[in-house]
């Protein structure tokens, strides 16, 4: 029997893999949802292509006129009550959620709520509502299947493990295009240096956050609630190669990694079809070809964000909510070339000074929060410029 998938965020770099795995295994994965940012006529192609009974596109052009092109038997949607909606009508057996930023967080929701299986690629769910989203899913009996390449590392190296035979998990980074950079020449790095990332395509706010280190502080709160686990248990190293995707550490002194080239299919396609394994599109390793692989510890002082990560993670309740949305405005400010490189730090990190965090109880909390922190980046920005 097929595994019916839903895809929302299929035309970025994470959909289009997915749907690239999907041509692998048609005789697995059924596309019965596709949902898109604003990519219009590449969501129409994949329409056409994939036969989904849903369609939605987060950010429709103004009118009616969207709506045509797409097969007749698919249902339509629009705006981001209208992913959630999708998300919840559809039958579906499990939800990929590759939505760039908080966008992603009403589906996810939705999807737990509705009893379909969830494949996380939106790490900023859980960074901004980790704590609400990981009860409803564990009130539910929900799995959450990473597609990180690091969380999906070590789901796969954790096998099941309980916790308390974990000492901890230790997430790699490629260190980014700056890794060898001193602090006085990234003041002036321009969007094209940031963009050049060294071993991965991506888009481009997670290509951004890839050189400052930000995904990967994201990636630690994230880890937090994905595999409970303390944020003194989960550790970072730099890893130029990118061939070792994680390690876990278990308190007998084992350590467990995962390796392979470079290629999100593998994650994917393994949220996709767990617990089975199957052929996938992910070109075969020979450890003797790469010869070398090597590790250093990242840079507190050139890249604070993984301090910054500490903090808003130790502070808990509204503080990650804060960092994120900070974030998220400092690198868009950095793509508008509205402030240098650097810049993206000093404004997460005058986000956190100015807030006072509180308990991250409900939506209704977070949301007013994470717009609070939005103005505040704004402003900080506006003032600097």
């Amino acid at each position: 029997m097929k595994k019916r998938v839903l895809i929302l965020g299929s035309t970025g770099s994470i959909g289009r893999s997915a749907l690239t795995v999907v041509r692998k295994l048609p005789e697995r994965i059924e596309v019965v949802g596709l949902a898109a940012g604003k990519q219009l006529e590449e969501l129409r192609a994949q329409a056409e292509e994939f036969r989904p009974n849903a369609v939605g596109l987060y950010r429709p052009p103004s009118g009616e006129g969207w709506r045509r092109g797409f097969p007749g038997n698919a249902k339509l949607y629009q705006g981001a009550l209208g992913l959630s909606e999708m998300v919840a009508e559809t039958e579906a057996d499990l939800v990929l959620v590759a939505i760039v930023g908080t966008a992603g967080l009403g589906p996810s929701l939705a999807a737990i709520r509705t009893g379909k299986s969830l494949a996380l690629a939106s790490k900023e769910v859980l960074v901004m509502a980790g704590e609400i989203v990981m009860a409803e899913a564990r009130a539910r009996k929900i799995p959450i299947l990473p597609v990180d390449s690091e969380h999906n590392a070590v789901f796969q190296c954790l096998a099941g493990a309980p916790v308390h035979q974990v000492r901890r998990i230790v997430l790699t980074a490629s260190g980014g295009p700056f890794r060898t950079w001193d602090a006085h020449r990234m003041e002036s790095a321009t969007v094209e240096d940031a963009l050049d990332h060294p071993t991965w395509k991506m888009g481009k706010k997670i290509t951004i956050d890839s050189a400052t280190l930000f995904n990967k502080a994201l990636e630690m709160i994230e880890a937090h609630w994905l595999f409970s686990l303390p944020l003194s248990a989960i550790d970072v190293v730099v890893h130029p190669q990118s061939i070792v995707h994680s390690l876990v550490e278990f308190v007998d002194g084992s350590q467990l990694a995962q390796l392979s080239h470079s290629d999100m299919c593998l994650p994917i396609q393994y949220a996709f079809t767990y617990p089975e394994r199957f052929p996938s599109p992910v070109r075969f390793l020979n450890l003797a070809t790469v010869g070398r692989l090597s590790f250093e510890e990242p840079d507190h002082e050139r890249f604070p964000a993984l301090r910054l990560a500490r903090r808003a993670g130790e502070s808990g309740g509204t503080a990650p909510c804060v960092l994120n949305a900070a974030n998220e405005v400092a690198v868009a400010a950095f793509l508008q070339r509205q402030i240098p490189f650097p810049a993206i730090w000093r404004c997460v990190e005058a986000a956190l000074d100015a807030h006072e965090p509180i308990a991250a109880k409900d939506l209704e909390v977070l949301q007013r929060v994470d717009e609070e922190a939005r103005v505040a980046a704004v402003e900080w920005i506006r003032k600097r410029g």
